[in-house]
This record gives structure tokens, sequence and C-alpha cells, in this order.
């Protein structure tokens, strides 16, 4: 049986080495290595990448007679390579080896998912019978930011005489991770400068084209009992050495990086800055033991505890989003990026797959959750400037977020069927800014921090409401408010069909958020202190606006078709799809909209949906939220209507973006559907399979990762925070019915959750808290005092009392 701690794979494979790279980044929220094979540094089979959070520039490319500015997550300098080749007694060189070599015997690589440490191991002969043994081993440090190691061990087996190695610093690099991309300007660092100290480190400087981001490397390697010698270009620097080596005997080479940027607080020189820590740091073996302490004490705060494979993948995405998103992040103006820091798709963007990833964070890592939701607060002036500019009030968030928080979505995008560059108007996803405030609201009712939500997060939710009710325009004649001319989460319809008008009407998720955030925001201004609330309304010119506000939570149009709610205002008019004949003909669909524009069609003209769009709601919004708004807004959904909603788009979406399938896991897991694991477990292997056909080689989907998490988290247990106690409602899943975790909760720090076949256990540590208030199915209440165990029967099953 596997371990649920390991991630491994056995033989080489080429094909799908790119991805193995991408699954087997190596992080820690400050900077992360791609976990390609020291010996290689070329496409296609291998993309080595190293990347600094926060890290952008923009480079100028001109595309089908236009110009465009892209803002891109740039790959930084390549640390980790390493040469070498044998030169037997008596014989001359071969050739220098890699796992691309026709001499390779055995390989197999080993992710230690507890201890943040990656094993690639090769085995080599000849056609003499010598063989040669090597094994890498790497780590990012997770408790100091700016390091990482790299040893590799050599051993002649059958042979003797002399190896040869060559490591390299390699500023030469590239952005050239993503197919699709690589016609445009990639060439990011300028003012390259190399070097060696007289201490034998080799350094690097040097510092983007046009963000100016200066960047400092240096790396201090040891080959033992040899001499070395080191040879500076313009582009890099290399150690040689030759070694001599007995039958059976071994060779040690040891890498340890510095990296530092002019991001760093408090300031310094990058170089400076790496050349002194790298001095004071010491060797391999005692990095690694305080490396290994560091990820102890990240698992002993967010392990998400479920058996057999899914537990196994789970904590494979719980490692990526640490190390993407770690305590380091809290240091640092950095948002998340929807691919984390593993691959360059989507330029290292952020979107709004923070909603996706902060209540995982919440619960366990608050501080880091706070952090994140500032990345939004400092952007908030920028957000503002561009409702400006498009004529309304409030803050208008970007669809994808960079360095500074503009607009960086690309104006056209590449079809790889057609190869037809076509506008992009995703842009018009007005609703990141709905998921900005429920960022703000869901930290308050984790922490109950007042403070932020008095300060910061007041400021984000108002000003998101004022840009919603600015957004709206009254129509007497149906006595309505409608918000026109966006997009939904969907992202295929981005018009009506033959419509030159981009956008569309009445939105259901886009206008039902919208109406949730102008509620919340109600309630905030209510709960402010008296000082507060006047500074906020005079500052941000809100005086009256608030009965508008009142007005729209009444009277937003929502449209609704056959019974159920519909995505957008007229989709009841769109023709339906042959599903079954695009199936038989091209397989995966979940690039439809590519599929038909390859066919000089348009996915505009058809009920079909990449992902779930107007189901996000039941995502987002717990049952009794969503029957708040739409009671309010004077359209009732009961049970009844949601669950045909829920059937009638799960025919008609292609489940385009690896969001979609967790989405209705989610739903289906909640609604007790029949085939809710099925959605489920293909959250759960959407990048481990790449069930998308080589996307996760350009990067991990991090949303998704941390949403599976928080699928068991929250979906099925039915955790929700609320002011006053912590609510549970489990639901029964077959293929997952033992889970276990820890969670903080408004001061309680770890507590912990089982839920164990019909039964759920809640643990309180001692502490100076008072008793945690949680309420069980039926809206039963219950305490468990500080120091104690309960464990409570679920209905349905034999006894209901608590122990």
């Amino acid at each position: 049986m596997k371990s649920v701690w390991q991630w491994s794979y056995r033989g080489y494979d080429p094909k799908h080495q790119r991805l193995r790279e991408t699954l087997c980044t190596l992080g820690n929220g400050y900077f992360a290595v791609r976990g390609s094979v020291p010996e290689c540094t070329s496409l296609p089979v291998h993309y080595p990448g190293l990347y600094a959070a926060g890290c952008y520039n923009r480079l100028r490319s001109t595309v089908d007679g236009r110009t465009l500015e892209n803002e891109d997550l740039v790959n930084l300098p390549n640390w980790s390579v390493l040469r070498y080749r044998r030169r037997p007694d008596g014989s001359p060189p071969g050739d220098w080896l890699s796992p691309d070599h026709r001499s390779l015997r055995h390989s197999g690589v080993r992710l230690d998912l507890r201890a943040g440490v990656l094993t690639m191991r090769w085995l080599f002969q000849d056609g003499l019978g010598r063989r040669l043994a090597v094994t890498h081993t790497r780590f990012v440090h997770m408790g100091t930011p700016h390091l990482a190691g790299q040893r590799t061990t050599l051993r002649a087996l059958g042979w003797s005489g002399d190896i040869e190695i060559d490591a390299e610093l390699d500023g030469s690099v590239v952005n050239a991770g993503v197919e699709r991309y690589r016609a445009l300007a990639n060439g990011h660092l300028v003012d390259l400068r190399t070097g060696v100290t007289p201490e034998d480190v080799q350094w690097l400087s040097c510092r983007t084209s046009r963000s100016r981001i200066a960047v400092g490397m240096a790396v201090r390697t040891v080959v033992a009992g040899a001499d070395v010698r080191h040879s500076a270009t313009a582009t890099g620097v290399s150690t040689s050495s030759r070694v001599a080596v007995a039958r059976g005997g071994r060779v040690t080479v040891t890498k340890i990086l510095s990296l530092h940027t002019s991001r760093d607080r408090p300031p310094a020189d990058p170089l400076s800055a790496a050349l002194a820590e790298l001095a004071a740091t010491p060797g391999f073996d005692a990095l690694l033991v305080t490396h290994r302490a560091a990820w102890d004490d990240l698992w002993r705060e967010g392990e998400v505890a479920v058996p057999g494979e899914a537990g196994r993948i789970l904590h494979l995405h719980l490692f990526h989003l640490l190390q993407s998103v770690s305590p380091h992040t809290t240091g640092l103006d950095v948002g998340v990026p929807a691919r984390g820091l593993t691959g360059e798709a989507y330029r290292g963007h952020v979107f709004w797959d923070e909603a996706y990833v902060l209540p995982y964070l919440d619960l366990h890592f608050p501080g880091l959750a706070r952090s994140l939701v500032l990345y939004r607060h400092r952007r908030l002036p920028r957000a503002c400037e561009a409702a400006r500019r498009a004529g309304h009030r409030g803050a208008m968030f970007p669809w994808q977020s960079g360095s500074d928080g503009r607009e960086e979505t690309q104006r056209l995008h590449l079809n790889p069927r057609s190869g037809r560059w076509l506008e992009d108007r995703s842009r018009l996803q007005r609703h990141v800014g709905s998921a900005v405030a429920l960022d703000v609201w869901r930290y308050w009712q984790a922490t109950g921090d007042d403070d932020f939500l008095h300060g910061p997060g007041a400021e984000l939710m108002l000003r998101v409401a004022q840009f919603w009710s600015s957004l709206a325009e009254y129509d007497p004649s149906d006595a309505r408010y409608h918000i026109r001319g966006v997009m939904g989460p969907d992202e295929y319809h981005d018009a009506y069909p033959g419509s030159q008008r981009p956008g569309l009407d009445d939105n259901a998720y886009t206008n039902v958020a919208a109406a949730w955030v102008l509620g919340r925001a109600l309630d905030l201004v209510g709960a402010l202190p008296p000082a507060r609330r006047d500074e906020l309304l005079g500052g941000m010119a809100l005086a009256g606006e608030t009965d508008r506000w009142q007005d729209l939570t009444r009277r937003l149009h929502v449209p609704f078709h056959d019974g159920v709610i519909s995505q957008f205002a007229g989709y009841e008019q769109l023709r339906e799809l042959d599903w079954a004949d695009y199936r038989a003909r091209y397989g995966d669909i979940g690039r439809l909209d590519r599929i038909l524009e390859a066919e000089s069609d348009s996915v505009n003209r058809y009920k079909a949906s990449k992902q779930a769009d107007a189901l996000v709601l039941g995502y987002f919004f717990t049952p009794r939220e969503l029957h708040a708004v739409f009671d309010r807004l004077g359209c009732p959904v009961d049970d009844d209507v949601w669950r045909r909603t829920v059937d009638y788009y799960r025919r008609r979406t292609s489940h385009g973006s690896t969001l979609s399938n967790l989405v209705h896991g989610w739903l289906l897991t909640r609604l007790r559907g029949a085939d809710a694991w099925e959605y489920c477990s293909q959250a759960l292997l959407s990048d481990v399979a790449d069930i998308q056909g080589g996307t996760t080689a350009e990067g991990i989907h991090l949303g998704a990762m941390a949403g599976t998490l928080d699928l068991v988290q929250r979906g099925l247990t039915g955790l929700e925070c609320t002011d006053t106690a912590l609510r549970l409602d489990p639901v029964p899943l077959r293929q997952l019915q033992r889970l276990s975790f820890p969670v903080r909760y408004r001061g309680h720090r770890g507590i912990r959750l089982h839920v164990v076949r019909g039964r759920v256990g809640v643990e309180v540590p001692a502490s100076q808290h008072g008793p945690l208030d949680l309420i069980l199915p039926g809206d039963r209440r219950v305490t468990v005092e500080p120091g104690r165990e309960r464990w409570f029967h679920l209905p349905d099953s034999p006894d209901s009392t608590g122990r």
C-alpha cells in the first residue's frame, strides 16, 4: 500500500516528464523550484523554472498586427544545473549523462510530502557493464525563506576512474513554459553580472527589464575531495572538477542557494544580502533538519487526515497550497496566483481563485488569510480608479491582477485549434469584486477580527457594494434593477449570438452575489462604531446611498425559465447542443469554445457552459444565505427549484475548468446525489492525472487543489462559522467516511473535528477560552468545555445522544 505521505514515480517517461516536474515542485511561499532534473535544461521534455512570489515584469509584443503588453511572473536563473560524465581508467571521457541518455537502466522519483524533500535516482550502465548510480536530493527551505539545497551522490559500480562534474548557475533563462505564449516576447532579465568570491561562492545579479526588480543569487558548490575551477560568462557561472573514484566509491556534490530580491523587507542590496546569508548558513544536513521541523509545524496546524488514496492526493494538494502561500507570504505584498508558483500558465496572475483557497486558510492559518486579503486592500485605489474610468463609482477589481492591481487580462488569446488570435472579453467578469467581499466576510466569521472588519475589511466591502449600486440600472418597465454587459463564471458566453455588444445581461450568479454583498454591507454599516461609520460614509460619499442599497436587495433582477434559475437573461433562447455528437467526434470537449470556433461557429449560440455558473451560488453560499437573498428579492428558491437547477446545468456543462468538477461534487454531496463521488474524484484527479490533457505541465490549479481540502473540511462536514457558534451538519459519502482535522475559530486554537461513520467528535484543548458552542443537525445546541472531547451521533444513527 502506498504511503499517504509519499508521491512517487517509477521509470522514466519523457511524454509526462513536465507534468511530473510540476507536481514535484518545491517551494516555501517566497520562491519555488520546479521539479526538473539537474542534468537537463531544455524543452520540450524538461522545463526548469524558479519563481519568486510577486516578481512580475511586463513586455510588449506584436501579434496579428497589434501591439500587446503582458505582465508575467518571471522565470529566474536556474541554480540547480549539474552535469557529469564518466572517465573510467584508461578510457576516454564518455557522454554527459542525463535521464534521456540511452544508457539509463532504472529511474525513480520520490516526493516526501511530510518532509518537503524531493529525491531522484538514476542508474546508468554502459556496454561493458559499468554502472553509475546517481541520487539527487533537493529541498526549498520552509523555515528560512531565501534558502534551498541540493545534494548529488554519484557511485561507481564495477569500475574505477574519474568523474567529471560541471555545476552551473545559469542566467540565460526566458519564459518559455507555455507553448501558446512562445510567439510573444519572453526575455525578462537584463543587466546580468556573474562572478565567484574568494570563498568559491558563485554569484549572479540581474534585474527585470521594466519593473526593475533586482535579483541576487549566491550558490555555494562543494565537490567532496576535489579542487574546483570556476568560469564566468556574461550569462552564467560554472564550477568544474574532476574527481578520482574507486570501485564502489562515491562522490558527493552539494549546492546551497541563497536568493534575495529588491522586494524584500527591510530593503537591502539583494546580492549583498544573498552572499552574507550564505556565508552564515550551515551545511546541507543541518539545513535539512530545520527544514523538516518547519514542515512538521505546518502539518500540525493544517493536516486534513483522510485514509487511502484520497488522503494521499489531499496531502499533495495541501503540500502545494502551503508551498505557494505559506507563513512567509505574510511578509510579502502578494496575492493567490491561480497556478501557484509551479509554472507560467495564466502568467502567474491572481484571479478569483482566492475565494476557493481562503476558506481553508481562514480556519488553519488566519494570519496568512488576512495578509492575502490585504493584497486586495492595497490595490483598492487602483480598483476605484478603474471604476471611475469606466464611468462608475466604488471599486472595480480586475479579472486578472498582478503586481499593482491594474487589469492584466490579455486583449487577445490564441486558439491552438484554429491558430487564430481572438478577442478576449473575460475582463467583463465583474463578479471578482463579490469574491473579494466574500473573502472579507468569511475571514471575519472564522476569526471574529473586528479590527480588520471595521478597518480595511469595511473599506473593501463598502467600495464593492458601491460599485454594484453604480453598475445597476433601474428599468421602470418592470420596476427592477439590471446589471448589463458582464460575463459570468461560465467564461464561454461573452455576448449574445450575432451581437457586436460585448457582455450579457443579468447573469444570475453576478446579480445574486451582488445582492448578497449589498446586504452584508448594510449589516456592516449598522454594526460599525458611530465614529467609524461616519468616517466611512463621509469619506466615500455614501450618505444617502444606503437607501438605494436597500432597494437593490429587494429589486435586483434574477432571470428564471422553465422553473430553473437562468444563467443569464435570454439563456432560454439559445440552441441546444448535440453533446453526443461532439463527444463522439472529439472525445474531450472540455474546451468546447475552441472546438466550435475552429469550426467557424460560436459557443455563444448554445446552452453549453465551460464550468459551473449559476450553480456556483450553492458553493459559495449556504442554503440559509441563498434562501434569505432570494426571498428578499421576491423570487423564492426552494429545495425543488434548486435541485432542478442543479440537474439542468449538469447536463449542459463541459467541465473545461478544474473548478467545475469541484463545484458539482460539492453540490451533489450536500444534496446527497447518487453520483456525487464521480465529480469529487474528478476534482481530486484534476492535476495528478492531468485530466485536461496537458495543462498541468504548465502549472497546478491551486483553486481546485485547495477546494478539495475545503470539500472535506466544510463540504462533507457542513462546517459553518457563525457569530456565536460552529455549525456542523455532516453528510454521508461512502468513499470518505473517516476524516479528521484541526481548526481555529474565534480564539480557540487546536480544535479537532472527527467524522466517523455517523458520528462526529469534537476535541477542545485546554485553554483560557470559554466553552465552544456547537450547533448540530436539527439546530441542536451543545457545548464542549476546554480540555474535553465529546462525540455525538448524527440523525438516522441508532443513538442520538452525546457523550
